[in-house]
């Protein structure tokens, strides 16, 4: 014990000292820990994956899939369930397995699944569609807006024209402009059901200002050029 010590252990302040420099160690211990541990959970929350832009935010009603009619009427034949014409070649497709692909000019491709579509915004209408020098037919039809899909994609400046891809191979040209008229949608039901078949299902595309060879059947992909 050093000279200075003995006065203080004399005085009796040496402990006082002793015990106030283990609280100022154990005040400074406990402040690092906790900036390294706020520090380990704030890097933890940075490094969460983001929340996938595909994934269903509602709950949703199970649906009952439609099956092809034992009877297929034949082309520009009425289909006397739906009173609605038919045309093209129905497609079968798994619903489970299905996806929409948005491509072409957006930062990166989306792949929306039938419940994904579900639970975006809704439009509910009864347009007409016409087949001119075949038939016209008005049904009412609910979907995803096709305007809040096209801005959840991203699509980049400069595209002009979005291109609706069937199943079958069939395709219409849309342009941009009229693409985002807040009219649009891809309907996955007819009079509040799910679209049969042969009209279209999962998916069709709805355009009430256009004509019938742009409402898209068993809508598979869009490209945005």
């Amino acid at each position: 014990m050093n000279i200075k010590e003995q006065k203080l252990h004399q005085s009796g302040t040496l402990g006082i000292v002793k015990s106030m420099a283990l609280s100022v160690n154990i005040t400074l211990f406990v402040l690092i820990l906790l900036c390294v541990t706020g520090a380990q959970i704030a890097q933890s929350q940075d490094q969460s994956p983001p929340t996938s832009a595909t994934q269903s935010p509602c709950t949703l009603s199970p649906i009952v899939v439609p099956t092809l009619p034992d009877k297929i009427p034949g082309y520009t034949e009425l289909d006397p369930e739906t009173q609605l014409h038919v045309t093209g070649t129905a497609q079968v497709i798994d619903i489970h397995s299905y996806t929409l692909k948005i491509t072409g000019k957006v930062p990166q491709p989306l792949n929306l699944k039938y419940d994904d579509l579900r639970c975006m915004p809704a439009i509910e209408a009864r347009p007409t569609l016409v087949c001119p020098g075949f038939f016209v037919d008005t049904a009412t039809w609910a979907g995803a807006s096709l305007k809040h899909v096209l801005e959840l994609a991203d699509v980049q400046e400069g595209a002009s024209h979005i291109r609706l891809v069937s199943a079958d191979g069939y395709a219409a040209l849309v342009t941009m402009e009229k693409a985002l008229s807040d009219k649009n949608f891809l309907a996955y039901e007819l009079a509040g059901e799910p679209i049969p078949v042969i009209h279209g299902f999962p998916i069709r595309a709805v355009f009430p200002d256009m004509q019938g060879n742009k409402w898209v059947k068993w809508l598979v992909g869009i490209e945005v050029q």
